[in-house]
């Protein structure tokens, strides 16, 4: 390890905004952006009494980070939209601790790119062998049953690879333009039937007497970010016990400053006065990419949800130059609005040999069933898209 010299560090604030900037460069998605996670820690949403401890892993060398690992203790498996059910159920019959397990992702964001963070001069592969190994080293003296890297970054997988991570793949719904350019482009993709469906449900919107309009930039403050999270919570509300009510209300309040407007989109249903939404959606965009994450309403209206949270962010898309949008987890309704199926990757390794072995035999196989289902799902799309033929072996 030569003069590199590892330390855990249990809060994105122990390491200052200008070295985590230095290893993740300009081009890094907001998820994984310092002042997004900070904002998960001081708005204590990810806390440890929320199942989250911050254990981020950096490599320094005289004082200057040169690699870091995202890192979160979990003493659940709530708030990563990943189901490891399999995985506890046969640790219970193991007679062995599932939790705590060591989980690599942006919390609360299914969403993709999750890698170590490197400086571009630094031997990448040598480098990411190093922290893993490091990890397993920390995960096996403290007796942490597994590691869990999830929605990994496709061009980091070779190198989890490398140190004999395994992969289990899981399904997203992604939608492209594919050379769109007008929400008409977008309609004339489907079949008739479903062209009628979805002009039938925006007018819907309109003969309710709704007016949609979208609310970004300098128009993103204090006061609509309350309101949006109201929405939210609303909404986590409607669900009970399985809301997914993770995020706090200044979590909302820290999205309302200078720094986060240009990566947020607000879409807002409302009758009369536009600062007393019925309805809203927010969504996160960076350059040619846009992810869907929470939406709330004040009222049952049909529809409503289809307008905010696919086919006005769509429109948006087409008209600002995005190229691809993921509506987030969930919803077999997504295919029926645009969205195709695609795997995910999430890259795992089990610190006891019979556990390790087990989920290792059955992994090819489910990943493979896994396949077939998403394969199956596309074949009976209501539109046409250029996605391809699924293999195990790709």
């Amino acid at each position: 390890m030569g003069n590199l010299i590892p330390r855990w560090h249990k809060s994105i604030n122990e390491i200052e905004e200008f070295h985590w900037k230095s290893l993740t460069r300009e081009e890094t998605i907001p998820f994984y952006q310092w002042s997004w996670l900070m904002a998960l820690e001081k708005s204590e949403s990810i806390a440890l009494n929320k199942g989250w401890q911050p254990l981020h892993l950096c490599l320094w060398r005289s004082n200057q980070p040169i690699a870091i690992a995202l890192l979160y203790l979990k003493f659940h498996s709530y708030g990563e939209f990943i189901f490891d059910h399999p995985f506890v159920r046969l640790a219970e019959e193991l007679r062995l601790n599932y939790y705590p397990k060591l989980v690599g992702m942006s919390p609360l964001s299914p969403v993709e790119g999750y890698r170590f963070f490197i400086m571009p001069d630094e031997d990448e592969s040598n480098i990411t062998t190093l922290m893993l190994q490091i990890i397993d080293d920390f995960a096996i003296k403290n007796g942490i049953l597994s590691c869990n890297f999830l929605y990994v970054d496709p061009k980091w997988i070779p190198l989890a690879e490398k140190s004999e991570y395994s992969i289990w793949l899981n399904q997203k719904s992604l939608w492209k333009a594919e050379g769109k350019k007008t929400f008409s482009d977008y309609l004339s993709a489907f079949n008739a039937n479903q062209r009628r469906n979805i002009k039938r449900e925006r007018k819907s919107i309109h003969d309710a007497g709704l007016n949609i309009s979208t609310i970004h930039g300098d128009e993103i403050d204090l006061e609509i970010m309350q309101r949006m999270y109201e929405l939210y919570a609303r909404h986590c509300d409607l669900w009970g016990v399985w809301g997914s009510k993770y995020l706090s209300q200044s979590f909302f309040q820290e999205l309302s400053k200078a720094n986060y407007r240009n990566n947020l989109i607000l879409f807002s249903a409302y009758k009369q006065n536009p600062k007393d939404p019925i309805a809203m959606s927010l969504c996160v965009k960076h350059e040619k990419m846009l992810w869907g994450r929470y939406w709330g309403s004040k009222e049952k209206i049909d529809c409503l949800h289809f307008e905010l949270c696919y086919y006005t962010p769509i429109a948006w898309a087409l008209e600002n130059g995005i190229e691809s949008f993921d509506p987030g987890a969930g919803g077999k309704h997504k295919g029926r609005r645009g969205f195709v199926n695609k795997p995910h990757t999430s890259m795992h390794r089990w610190y006891h040999k019979t556990m390790d072995e087990l989920i290792k035999a059955w992994l090819p196989r489910a990943n493979q069933l896994m396949l077939d289902e998403i394969q199956t799902l596309n074949n009976e799309l209501p539109f046409n898209s250029d996605y391809p033929l699924l293999s195990i072996t790709e």
